[in-house]
């Protein structure tokens, strides 16, 4: 995914960054990194530092919160256009889940020290990102109301 005009109209569908805007996104797309990771592996283990937001091009993501980073009890999947790994670079808490790699996964990467930067040159990336988590909050509440 190399195109920058593709990586734009890319971040525009992930829910994180669906609320900043196209020319706000141009300077995100700019500074992700290419990853690719194995059927098998994990990306992170829970109590991990946190250093890097993670963006799947391709593949699935199974998380699990299991205290044991090798079990493989799933809560969530994550596939193609979502991203994972944003807490820790939000709180600066170690990782409150692990990552397994359930099919091989292409990712588009954003280290914490590039975000902080386009943070602090482009503030409006940060509401944005803020609209967007908090809708996230609100479809979690409204989705534990109806359990």
């Amino acid at each position: 995914m190399a195109d920058l005009f593709e990586r734009i109209l890319f971040l525009k569908k992930c829910s994180i960054f669906s609320e900043i805007i196209t020319d706000d996104l141009r300077y995100i797309a700019q500074v992700l990194e290419e990853g690719v990771f194995f059927a098998g592996d994990r990306v992170f283990d829970i109590n991990d530092q946190g250093d890097y937001l993670y963006i799947v091009g391709k593949g699935k993501i199974g998380i699990s919160i299991d205290q044991d980073p090798s079990k493989k009890e799933f809560i969530r999947f994550i596939g193609p256009g979502e991203a994972f790994g944003e807490m820790s670079l939000i709180d600066l808490l170690p990782r409150s889940a692990t990552a397994h790699v359930i099919e091989d996964t292409e990712v588009l990467t954003l280290e914490k020290s590039r975000l902080r930067g386009l943070l602090l040159s482009y503030p409006e990336i940060i509401f944005g990102m803020m609209r967007a988590l908090s809708l996230r909050i609100r479809e979690n509440h409204i989705r534990n109301a109806l359990m």
